[in-house]
This record gives C-alpha cells, structure tokens and sequence, in this order.
C-alpha cells in the first residue's frame, strides 16, 4: 500500500504549486487522496490522507522527496516536470 501511496503523491508533485496552502483532491488507481501544499523553508510540504494506506506527510526539495507514508519513511528523487514544447504556427 505505501508503494502505491508513494506512487500516487509523486505523479503529482510536478503539479504542485508552492503558492498558498489549498487543499488538493485527486483519485488515482480507486484510491482518494487529500492533501494540502505548504511552502515552507525546507521546501514544499504535502500533507494530507488516503482514503486506503494512511496519512503521509512529504517534504519535496530540489530534487528529493523525503518524508513518512502510511508510517513509513520514504525517500525518492522527484519525478522530472515534463517539458512545454511550444509550437509555432505559421
């Protein structure tokens, strides 16, 4: 389950906003998964609880996710944000 909790948060971490603390919502795989964004000054801190598996609390730094999943510790490097790729028209 904390692979699959682990899984889920990370597919969203390229979306994360550091903006203001809002509750995000998303599905993934049947599974619910709530979660505020904080930005703090170690990072971007993603709270919240799924609906299967648990509270996870994970602080996303450059490059690294470290932090507890379902009462685990984990830590892994971030997903890489895909690149825009702008198209002209002409």
């Amino acid at each position: 389950m904390t692979k699959l909790l682990i899984a889920a948060v990370a597919a969203t971490i390229a979306f994360v906003a550091p903006a203001t603390a809002k509750e995000r919502v998303f599905t993934h795989e049947g599974i619910t998964y709530s979660y505020t964004a904080t930005p703090s000054a170690n990072g971007v801190v993603l709270e919240g609880q799924a609906s299967k598996g648990g509270k996870f609390r994970l602080v996303v730094k450059g490059d690294w996710v470290n932090g507890y999943a379902g009462g685990a510790r984990v830590s892994f490097r971030a997903p890489k944000r895909e690149a825009t790729v702008q198209v002209a028209q002409r």
